[in-house]
């Protein structure tokens, strides 16, 4: 899948933030390599370092696991929403509560790394599954007007900002 025209999103929207962090053309690649690169730093980290805080009321590095994990959910039916011709405004959601919520403290490592692969593998077989016509519908999402294909490319993106977070602000590469 390719990367969305600026015609697909707001450019003026927090949707174009993580548009802008896609640096390839090619959306589909990036989200395999996003993988490997997320399941082999999260398989390597101590539990300490899961549970690491940089600042009161930051996520820690399990709880942003976690995060991404939920907002691919989100955005992966958001886009299958649009993609199959839905009409209807899609909420957006309180990422803090969600987190709040999940308790992923009390999940494992590994029981979060095997639900982001899950979900991964689904997100990549519904991308493979549009034609160009289902990518390029546009709905609403969160009161904005957005492609199927760009709620991809946000995604990639948004996966791409918190690898950035744990690189800059937990030291994790």
């Amino acid at each position: 899948m390719k990367k969305p025209s600026t015609a697909e999103y707001p450019s003026d929207s927090f949707f174009a933030k993580y548009i802008d962090l896609v640096d390839t053309e090619n959306v589909t690649e990036l989200l395999r390599q996003q993988f490997t690169v997320v399941e082999s730093l999260y398989k390597n980290l101590t539990g300490v370092q899961q549970d690491y805080r940089y600042a009161e009321g930051k996520w820690s590095p399990r709880e942003m696991l976690g995060h991404m994990i939920d907002t691919e959910r989100i955005f992966a039916y958001r886009a299958l929403c649009i993609a199959r011709g839905e009409h209807q405004s899609l909420p957006g959601f309180d990422e803090n509560a969600y987190v709040k919520n999940a308790n992923f403290g009390a999940q494992s490592q590994q029981q979060l790394l095997n639900q982001y692969g899950y979900v991964r593998q689904s997100t990549l077989a519904l991308v493979e599954s549009l034609p160009e016509e289902a990518q390029e519908r546009v709905g609403t999402a969160n009161g904005l007007p957005v492609s199927a294909r760009a709620l991809f490319a946000i995604l990639a993106g948004h996966e791409r900002h918190h690898l950035n977070v744990l690189a800059e602000r937990y030291g994790l590469k």
